[in-house]
């Protein structure tokens, strides 16, 4: 099954800079988000434990997505003190 996704612009450029001549864009994504082939990783967890690590990485990204706010808060008011 294929999917499509849409990214910027400018992501797309820098992606596209970023291709080697032998690469198609999903293995330039892959070698750039250092993510692992689907076929290398089918069927290592079983369906309810890959539904936790799912819930885990959400828990994660979200923590990681408050922090960048936070920080892009403080940046945009100029508060370098804390």
């Amino acid at each position: 099954m294929v999917k499509t996704i849409r990214v910027s612009e400018e992501y797309h450029e820098w992606l596209s800079a970023h291709k080697k001549d032998d690469e198609t864009m999903e293995e330039t994504l892959r070698r750039m988000t250092r993510g692992p082939h689907p076929d290398d990783v089918a069927g290592l967890l079983a369906e309810q434990e890959a539904e936790k690590a799912k819930e885990a990485v959400g828990r994660l990204r979200g923590r990681d997505r408050d922090r960048l706010d936070a920080a892009r808060s403080t940046f945009e008011r100029g508060d370098t003190d804390g």
